[in-house]
C-alpha cells in the first residue's frame, strides 16, 4: 500500500485508498468497529476502526485514512485512527489508485477474439464469439477474483487470455491436444464470475453475489454455454465437451469442482488454470520481500513462505500482445 509516515520518525501512516468492502461489526466486548478492506495500485490491506461510531462507506468509494501498520496472522493490518471520504479539495483521480492490467481491456478483448477467430472449428468458433460479444460490457472491467490473483481492473480478461496464450504453446509441443478446443474452453472458463462476484466498473471486486454463492461461477458458466450454444444450434456432443471443462476446471471437488476432468483438454485446462494463478500469486508475494528474504507465511499457498532470490526483477506480469 502506498502510505507515508505522517511525519519523519513516526509511525503512524496515512493516504488514499478504494474501499473494497466494509461491514460495521460487534467486537466481543460488545463494541462497534468497522472491519474495511482498502486496496491502491500497490496492494491490498484490512483495517479495523475500532470503537466506530459513524460513517458509511460503500465499495469504490476513495477514502483519507490514518494509523498503524502491525502483522496479523502473517498479513499486514491497519489499525484506523482516522478515516474520511476523499472530496473534491483533496485533488485526487480515483483511476491513480485502482489496480489495473497491463494492457488495456480493449486490446486484450480484440486480441481474445484475434484468437478465437483462428478456430478451424466454426461451431466452438461462432459460440465463443456469441459469448463475448454478448458481454463484452462487463468484460471490459471485470477482475478475476475478490483478492489474490488478478482481483484488478480488467484482471479476468488478463487471466484468459494469459491461459490462451499458454494453451496456445502448450499445443505446439504436445499435437495430441484439440486444440481448438482446448483454447475453446480456456476462452470460457471463467465467463461465470461475471455473475459470480460484484464489481464495481473500476474493477473493484466487493463481495460474492446471491448468484455466486448458491450456484457458483463453475455451474453458471455451463449455464451460459448451454443456452448459447443451443440458441446457435451447436452440436450437442461440442456443447457437452464445453460444458464438462468449465464444470471440471477447478479439477477437485474440494476446490470446487462439479466433477473431475475426465478427458485430455479438460485436464490440461485445469493444470493451466493453476498455473497462471500461481505464478501470478507467487510473483506478487515475492515482490513484496526484499531479494535474500522470505515472506511471510501464504495462506493462499498452503501456508508456505516465499522466498526471492533476487536473480531477476520479479512482479506479477505477462508478455501476451506483442507491440
Amino acid at each position: 500500500m502506498n502510505f507515508k509516515p505522517i511525519k519523519e520518525g513516526s509511525d503512524k501512516v496515512d493516504g488514499f485508498a478504494l474501499v473494497k468492502q466494509a461491514e460495521v461489526k460487534t467486537s466481543s466486548k460488545g463494541g462497534k468497529y468497522l472491519d474495511i478492506d482498502l486496496a491502491d495500485k500497490d496492494g491490498e490491506i484490512n483495517g479495523k476502526y475500532w470503537d466506530y461510531t459513524d460513517g458509511e462507506y460503500n465499495p469504490g468509494d476513495l477514502v483519507k485514512v490514518r494509523g498503524t501498520i502491525s502483522e496479523y496472522n502473517g498479513r499486514p493490518q491497519m489499525r484506523i485512527e482516522l478515516i474520511r471520504l476523499a472530496t473534491f479539495q483533496d485533488n485526487v483521480n480515483v483511476a491513480d489508485y485502482v489496480k489495473s492490467a497491463d494492457y488495456k481491456p480493449e486490446d486484450m478483448f480484440a486480441k481474445i477474439c484475434e484468437i478465437i477467430c483462428r478456430f478451424s472449428d466454426e461451431d466452438l468458433k461462432k459460440i465463443c464469439l456469441k459469448v463475448y460479444e454478448d458481454n463484452k460490457e462487463k468484460l471490459l472491467y471485470y477482475p478475476a477474483a475478490l483478492r489474490l490473483h488478478h482481483a484488478m481492473l480488467g484482471g479476468l480478461l488478463f487471466h484468459t487470455l494469459s491461459i490462451m496464450t499458454t494453451a496456445l504453446k502448450v499445443c505446439e509441443v504436445y499435437p495430441q491436444i484439440d486444440k481448438d478446443l482446448l483454447v475453446a474452453g480456456a476462452a470460457l472458463h471463467d465467463i461465470g464470475k461475471l455473475e459470480e462476484i460484484e464489481s464495481s466498473t473500476l474493477g473493484v471486486a466487493s463481495e460474492y453475489s446471491v448468484d455466486g454463492n448458491l450456484i457458483g461461477h463453475l455451474v453458471r458458466g455451463a449455464f451460459i454455454v448451454r443456452k448459447t450454444g443451443e440458441e446457435l444450434g451447436i452440436d450437442e456432443e461440442k456443447i457437452r465437451l464445453l460444458e464438462h471443462m468449465l464444470l471440471s476446471h477447478h479439477g477437485n471437488p474440494e476446490y470446487g469442482a462439479a466433477v473431475r476432468p475426465m478427458f485430455l483438454e479438460a485436464s490440461v485446462l485445469n493444470m493451466l488454470d493453476d498455473l497462471d494463478a500461481k505464478i501470478y500469486e507467487i510473483s506478487e508475494f515475492a515482490s513484496e520481500a526484499e531479494p535474500g528474504a522470505l515472506t511471510q507465511r501464504q495462506w493462499a499457498l498452503d501456508n508456505v513462505r516465499i522466498y526471492n532470490h533476487g536473480r531477476k526483477e520479479i512482479k506479477p506480469q505477462a508478455n501476451l500482445i506483442e507491440e
